[in-house]
Order: structure tokens, then sequence, then C-alpha cells
């Protein structure tokens, strides 16, 4: 079975992309700073016949980060690793001039340092994996590539924004396409490397100027282009960040707690776009996965979206 490690998974996105994966047989790694949440999280996870490791932490840690690497490694590796904690760095937001400086240096920790120090302990079962080769066998790309001049696209996408010549930026694996019946699909057989997917959650506060978002969009734009070089460091990697668009979730509510949150999608709304990433063997790039994007799901955002 795949095996999948996802920061934040005791609610909100992380739970539901969490209880997606263990509806497709992954094996799961989950973390959360509150133990009570995390287990009860784990046990509807267990309820899909999966092996769930529940380890309650603080992401920040570097023992904690040590734990939930080999806890995948027991489990059989690492195929997926989803970084998905986040901290506001104030609550509720604040403006530039009022921003404590002490909060940001937390949020920076949370959302920037603390995945990099997951991603270095990872890396060793990421490059082993080979999943991403054996799923295409099985579960061939389905809709349009989102290459840049894509025949198959009325829209010219660019999933590598901050890449310059991203086309020859480590994608040398990415399969060839060709049109069938008003789509395309993926030839077979066409990565023969092996190599593990990850999956950063970003924000459209990382592109657009907001005000009082300027502390926490800043981390995300730190989060992003770690991800970019990334990409063209580990080149037999997958490395995907996401804006997963508007949601209704906690820490939204923390950041506003004046909004009316109603009208805004549950997380489990994104989570197709989040699947389309792993059907279509996406190449590394800056997506768009938010409720609604339409049915290729994730698509490549030069962008923001509006997932603050």
């Amino acid at each position: 079975m795949p095996v999948a490690v996802i920061t934040g998974a005791s609610k909100g996105l992380g739970r539901a992309l969490g209880a997606a994966l263990a509806e497709r047989g992954w094996d799961l790694v989950v973390d959360a700073r509150s133990a009570g949440p995390l287990e009860d999280a784990a046990r509807e996870l267990r309820g899909a016949g999966v092996r769930v490791v529940a380890l309650p932490g603080d992401v920040t840690d570097q023992g904690h980060r040590a734990a939930l690497v080999a806890a995948a490694g027991a489990l059989g590796g690492l195929d997926l690793l989803v970084n998905n904690a986040s901290a506001l760095g104030a609550e509720p937001l604040a403006r530039l001039a009022d921003h404590p400086l002490d909060g940001l240096r937390a949020a920076l920790e949370v959302n920037v340092v603390a995945p990099l120090g997951l991603v270095q302990e990872a890396l060793p079962l990421l490059r082993n994996s080979s999943y991403l080769h054996s799923y295409e066998e099985v579960i061939p790309f389905r809709g349009n590539a989102p290459y840049r001049e894509d025949a198959g696209n009325k829209t010219a996408y660019d999933s590598y924004p901050y890449i310059k010549n991203a086309r020859n930026a480590g994608t040398s694996d990415s399969p060839t396409y060709g049109a069938v019946s008003g789509a395309t699909i993926g030839t077979k057989g066409t990565f023969a490397r092996k190599g593990g997917a990850v999956l950063n959650i970003s924000s459209d506060a990382a592109v657009e100027a907001y005000p009082a978002w300027g502390g926490y969009g800043a981390t995300k734009a730190a989060l992003d282009q770690q991800s970019a070089v990334l990409a063209v460091e580990e080149p037999e990697l997958r490395v995907w960040w996401v804006d997963p668009g508007d949601m209704r979730t906690d820490l939204y509510a923390a950041a506003v707690p004046d909004e009316d949150t109603s009208g805004r999608p549950l997380p489990r709304a994104v989570v197709p776009g989040l699947l389309r990433l792993l059907d279509d063997r996406a190449p590394s790039g800056r997506y768009h996965a938010a409720a609604g994007a339409g049915p290729s799901g994730g698509v490549p955002a030069s962008g923001g979206g509006s997932s603050r």
C-alpha cells in the first residue's frame, strides 16, 4: 500500500485529504498538536481498513519530525508528504505596522522551516518511492496536460511561474500526451524513475496584497519559493505547492473572527483537486485546487486564488 504523511490532520483540509486517501487504500501517518482530536481523526481513518499511525506533536520540533518519517518507514516507505500544518502569526490578523514580530517568527517556523525540515528527514524515503510510476501502470492520465502550449487546452497554462525555461527544469521524466476522443491520455511506461511527491499547502495571500495578511502571506510566499527550488534540486520528485482556495476552517475563523464564513465551502470540497494531482501525475508546479475549479480539478496557477 502507498504511504502518506499528513501534518495538521486532526481537522480541516488535512483530515479531509486523509479520509480521501484512506478510502483509496493509503496507509497514513498523521499529526496534530492536540492528541484528542488527532486520535478521533485517526479512529475515523482506520474505519477504511488502512493502517494509521497518529503522532501528536509540534512540527517545529525536530524529534517529532523524525518520528513521523520513522513511522512512515515502518509502514513500508513514503510516497507522499503533505505539509498542511499552518500558523497565522497573529490571531486575529494584524496590519504590518502592528504585527507582533514574535508571532511572525513563530509562523515562519511552522510554515517554512518545519516543512523544509520534514522534507530533509523524508528525502531518502521519497527518493526511493516508486508509487507514482506503478500508479501510472494502473490509472492512466485523464484530462488536459497542464503544460504550456498544450494542444488539448484552450488556455496556455504555465505550471512553473517561478522557474525560467521550466519545460527543461526537471520535467524530462514526465509522460507524453496525445489527443484521445477529445481528451488526452498519458502514454504508459514513459516514467521509469523512482520518486514520490511533496504537497505543500500555500495560499493566495502568498501572491496577492491583502491588508492584514502581510505576515502570513510572507510565510506562504517563502514556502512557494522554497517549493520551486526543491522542484529544481530534486527533479525525480513531484513537488506541488497548492492554493486550495476559499475554505471554511478554524484557521480562517481565527484570522478574521468577525467575518461570516458560512458561505465558504468545507475543506472536503477542495480534496478532488488535490487528488487530481496524483491521478494526473502532474508535473511540479504551483496549482490552484479550489472547490468548483472545474472537471480538471487542480489547475496550474500563475497567480492566486482566494485561500486566505
